[in-house]
């Protein structure tokens, strides 16, 4: 009896993972990284995951195109001041040329005011990737895909956090 007890363990505490082509499972990378130079507070690397000409539809619905303003526009997010941004995909596809992938995830951001006051909210992102002649991936577009964030607990953003899958390759 206690065979499909451990294999039901097995099952439930295995990490979740996402089946994807060896180019999707790139692009996974390419947002992962990208996450993390806002979590590295790495504005340098942050830039360097836009195309030069990039544009972002941010909060108030309003695009921002340009690397340059991009960047100007997410300084603080990536500085990690007023707000905390975290984010990871959780499917990949790419379109049929192999040249253009979309990367669509949750996103949570915490906010603390003045006097120590912690709201959180959560969403979920869309971005599309453009391959470049060199095999390396930008971002063209980023945006919340028309949601509105919601308001979450401190247990709802850790269970987001402890959702993220690993890609992998078929």
């Amino acid at each position: 009896m206690r065979l499909p007890i451990l294999l039901l363990a097995t099952l439930t505490l295995a990490p979740p993972a996402f089946a994807a082509t060896p180019d999707e499972c790139a692009v996974w990378t390419r947002e992962l990284s990208f996450a993390q130079s806002v979590a590295d507070h790495d504005a340098a690397a942050f830039a360097e995951h836009l195309l030069p000409d990039s544009t972002f539809i941010g909060g108030n619905g309003q695009p921002t195109s340009g690397r340059e303003a991009i960047a100007a526009e997410w300084a603080g997010l990536i500085a990690g001041t007023g707000a905390v941004l975290q984010w990871y995909p959780d499917a990949v596809h790419l379109a049929a040329d192999g040249r253009v992938a979309l990367s669509r995830g949750p996103y949570w951001m915490q906010f603390t005011s003045k006097d120590g006051q912690v709201r959180r909210l959560a969403g979920r992102f869309i971005s599309t990737w453009l391959r470049g002649d060199d095999g390396s991936w930008h971002v063209a577009f980023d945006g919340g895909g028309g949601n509105v964030p919601k308001p979450i607990s401190a247990e709802e953003a850790e269970a987001l956090a402890a959702a993220r899958k690993a890609c992998v390759p078929d």
